[in-house]
């Protein structure tokens, strides 16, 4: 299957900026922000999130924890978050993901949440497709994208490459 290129390294850091601002935008008088990283790709996302943070703001402290699920069957084992969710309560939480499709991971990623009272909860997504079947809405978008269902998104984030492919 042919993969075409839709986002350089230099076009995903671009977008990595820009909802850095939208995020301080939408919450400039938080001291604070905690970005929810769905491990793999959505951890690195939510640390390159939190790193133009600290670039741009010297008011908003930007706090990552580590998201994991399991991407394609998320009730085959519990949710874990790298750090106890009580420490979520009454703050603002930032949902991190490179690709947002039917919303499904998203939608369960939030589920641990729901128990503790976050003033906010916002998601960011690099890219945003549009076959959602879950009422899960991307508040911060770094590329919105019309594909067919059969079409796959593939974000490649490592020391050697980063890149986002249409396949």
């Amino acid at each position: 299957m042919e993969r075409n290129k839709i986002l350089t390294k230099e076009d995903i850091q671009l977008k990595i900026t820009r909802i850095a601002y939208q995020i301080l935008e939408d919450n400039d008088t938080e001291e604070e922000v905690f970005l929810l990283g769905i491990k793999e790709t959505g951890l690195i996302i939510a640390h390159k999130i939190k790193y133009a943070i600290e670039q741009i703001s010297t008011t908003t402290k930007a706090n990552i924890i580590q998201v994991n699920i399991n991407k394609v069957n998320p009730l085959e084992r519990a949710i874990e978050y790298s750090l106890p969710v009580a420490i979520l309560k009454n703050k603002v939480v930032i949902l991190t993901d490179d690709v947002g499709n039917t919303g499904k991971t998203l939608f369960y990623a939030l589920q641990p949440l729901l128990t503790e009272a976050p003033k906010k909860i916002q998601v960011a997504l690099l890219i945003d497709r549009r076959h959602k079947l879950f009422p899960i809405h991307a508040d911060f978008v770094g590329l919105s994208l019309a594909t067919t269902i059969q079409e796959h998104i593939e974000v490649v984030m490592n020391e050697a490459e980063e890149s986002a492919y249409l396949q």
